[in-house]
């Protein structure tokens, strides 16, 4: 451990905390008029500020469901480049609505957009080709004919790359392109025919490029050279992906549209989130004196930083992102959790002090990283193959892992030191960890087993039983299944909150349920309610219940609307989840060298899935997008809290494999004796952030954040009682054997 004096020492530690209260004033207020890194100016999504609506109406009279679905899906892809919290829906039988959070200015975002139109690469066609079943025949606004050698829907990928000359170092900037199967196969047929010659780019009836071909292109990748500059390339490779649409598409209207959960929703959630802080620093500093104190600081220098990335990065914060900061908190606490209790322990062992500092946060460091590694692959697997709010959620969830890893591992180490140089070299101000009788948790493994099967069980008859009573297997929310879109104007200028708060349960109670989502179009009375499918005899009781008591237009304008979350996303979701758990096995498997920790982390993590699942299921909360990354924070909370133990398992076995009295059904137990207080003071106070969060938060903050108490009491189960034991019984025949 580094040695300074003390006067070093004070002034060092003076430095930090001016650095830290510099930073927090930058988070805080910003730098300059426009308030550069203030948190304020943090990209807020849909739910929690607004932005802008957009709806698109097919221009053409015949279409295809499929060719309808494949449209609404690229535009989806194309809004997402605004921000990945986008959404799009179809609304009526012929219309696309697009939602992008955070921007305000309707017709900067049509024109940088653009009219979805047809895109075509063609050559001139002479005068004997008239076209034919492959390439039809297009005749320009020139008044030439045109042969078409492949459309937007042969069109797979198309992005702006800059590359930089070896010699003169001159940078170059393309689009890069690539092409399906069939487009490979017309394309290499077309550049073949054009050597020399240029291929237009055609674009709603517009040439807005005309390539020369250099040589024939037979792989499907192509380069398209000499834009300028990268601004040009990333407009016509824009351009390029929204030509890709299988429809046209023509815009009908535009909105500037309120947050979905109001302003309410922001200073509850930042209310619950600083009360959540300050009760965890507390707790820490009671529990663990000085070095309670250091985590309190480093996990405010780690807040600080969430808040200046998240700005940085120009990253847009929805609920499912909040839930990523939550679970990032909790490992932040986690890490310094498993430092600190290392430390007593050593202190207990006869360690000195500044030794048992040193030591502690060697011996915590594989524990921290393996868990914390575990949770990031899954992170960018879920940034990989995710959209949308799964997308937003593992990107909060990766800065969060990084940055509580730097704050642990760093910031808290750095601080240690300095309070240890600075005077406070005397065990009291650590602790000593007391001696615990070893707990036979392995031995009553048939209790525990038992009790995680009745849970299981019971959502599984849930699902049934709501299935069987034809009420769904689960309380799909409107971005799952769709509903009903209903245009008002009332006599009075309601804000969201007090749409929240008077008008919404009012229609909760005619509906008989709480999916019900209202925008105010700003500048105006108006407010798009969305509800699910409403029969005659209820949307007569919905519209008497705005016209009556609240002073609505008689005249409603209603259409159905389709789900926001598509079947795409609703797959690459379950994809990415799947992909990241098979990862996650991997690198455990890896890290402990035996499949045997890895496939029983793995069936906890399921274990604490399906009981929250059973949850959603019985309790008939609403399953809505918030579902996915309320399943997403309990993966990452689970498998973290499992690879503490299964790394005590580890280093325990290394330890005692030599004794004569080595028992492998006793290191289990007395593995999972010495992190217990880890296990419980993790699941404590991440449970203290989400549980201010429900107790304060406005109705639909609280539906997200039950499941999630469940989670962390689930997770904290089966970490404890379920993940030992499991192993125990795949591996105890190979210690048997020894």
């Amino acid at each position: 451990m580094k040695k300074f004096s003390k006067s070093k020492s004070i002034i060092l530690f003076i430095v930090t905390i001016i650095a830290t209260i510099a930073i927090g004033l930058l988070a805080g207020f910003g730098i300059g008029e426009k308030k550069t890194g203030a948190a304020e100016n943090i990209i807020l999504g849909l739910d929690l500020k607004g932005g802008v609506s957009i709806t698109y109406q097919v221009k053409d009279k015949k279409f295809t469901k499929e060719q309808f679905d494949d449209t609404k899906y690229k535009l989806e892809l194309r809004v997402q480049n605004y921000s990945t919290e986008s959404e799009a829906y179809k609304e009526g039988d012929n219309r696309i609505t697009v939602d992008i959070p955070g921007a305000y200015d309707a017709e900067k975002i049509l024109k940088e957009l653009g009219q979805p139109g047809t895109l075509m690469f063609v050559t001139e066609a002479d005068s004997s080709f008239t076209g034919d079943d492959t390439y039809k025949l297009y005749e320009g606004k020139d008044g030439k004919k045109y042969k078409v050698w492949i459309d937007g829907n042969d069109v797979e990928e198309a992005k702006p790359v800059t590359t930089t000359d070896d010699k003169t170092g001159a940078s170059d900037y393309q689009v890069s392109l690539k092409l399906k199967k069939d487009g490979t196969k017309k394309f290499a047929e077309a550049t073949t025919e054009n050597v020399g010659k240029p291929i237009s780019i055609v674009y709603d009836d517009e040439i807005i490029s005309s390539p020369r071909v250099e040589s024939a292109i037979t792989n499907g990748q192509a380069v398209i050279n000499g834009m300028g500059s990268y601004e040009r390339a990333e407009n016509l490779a824009s351009t390029i992906r929204i030509g890709s649409l299988d429809l046209q598409l023509e815009e009908v209207s535009s909105q500037v549209v309120g947050a979905k959960l109001g302003n309410d929703a922001i200073s509850t959630s930042l209310k619950a989130g600083i009360i959540g802080l300050i009760v965890v620093m507390l707790f820490m500093i009671v529990v663990y004196r000085i070095p309670g104190l250091v985590a309190s600081i480093a996990l405010a220098i780690y807040t600080i930083c969430e808040l200046l990335v998240l700005n940085g990065f120009d990253l847009t914060l929805t609920l499912p992102g909040i839930a990523g900061i939550i679970l990032s908190i909790g490992m932040a606490v986690d890490a310094n959790v498993i430092i600190y209790a290392r430390i007593k322990e050593e202190i207990a062992a006869g360690r000195s002090v500044d030794t048992a500092i040193e030591t502690g946060f060697k011996k915590a460091t594989s524990a921290i990283v393996d868990g914390n590694i575990t949770t990031i692959i899954a992170a960018f697997v879920l940034m990989w193959k995710g959209s949308g709010t799964v997308q937003g959620f593992a990107q909060t969830l990766a800065i969060g892992i990084i940055l509580s890893m730097f704050t642990a591992m760093v910031i808290s180490r750095w601080l240690v030191i300095l309070f240890y140089n600075m005077g406070f070299k005397s065990e009291k101000f650590y602790g000593r960890q007391k001696e615990r009788k070893v707990i036979d948790f392995v031995g009553k493994k048939v209790i525990w087993f038992a009790i995680s099967i009745i849970l299981i069980v019971s959502g599984i008859v849930g699902i049934v039983v709501n299935t069987v009573n034809k009420n769904g297997a689960f309380n799909y929310s409107i971005e799952f299944r769709g509903g009903t879109s209903t245009t008002v104007t009332f006599d009075k200028d309601y804000s969201i909150d007090e749409f929240n708060k008077e008008i919404k349960p009012a229609l909760a109670k005619v509906l008989g349920n709480n999916d019900i989502q209202g925008q105010k179009v700003t500048d105006s009375k108006q407010y798009v309610i969305k509800t699910q499918v409403m029969d005659s005899a209820t949307r007569e009781n919905f519209k008497n219940e705005l016209i009556n008591n609240f002073g609505a237009d008689k005249k409603m304008e209603e259409t159905n609307i389709s789900a926001s979350v598509s079947n795409e996303m609703r797959n690459n979701s379950i994809i990415a989840v799947v992909l990241a758990t098979i990862c996650m096995l991997i690198y455990i498997w890896f890290r402990f060298k035996d499949i045997k920790f890895a496939s029983s982390a793995v069936l906890a993590l399921v274990h604490d899935v399906l009981v929250v699942i059973g949850f959603y299921a019985i309790s008939r909360t609403t399953v809505g997008t918030t579902f996915i990354a309320c399943m997403l924070t309990i993966v990452g909370y689970s498998i973290n809290a499992t690879i503490v133990i299964f790394d005590r398992i580890r280093e325990n076995i290394a330890l005692d494999r030599n004794k004569k009295d080595f028992d492998i059904k006793n290191i289990v137990n007395k593995s999972i004796t010495q992190t217990l207080t880890r296990s419980i003071y993790t699941s404590f106070t991440t449970f203290v952030m989400v549980f201010f969060i429900y107790i304060l938060g406005v109705a639909s903050i609280k539906e997200f954040a039950l499941p999630i108490i469940v989670g962390i009491l689930c997770g904290g189960y089966s970490s404890v009682f379920i993940t030992g034991s499991l192993w125990y019984v795949m591996a105890k025949k190979k210690f048997q054997k020894k």
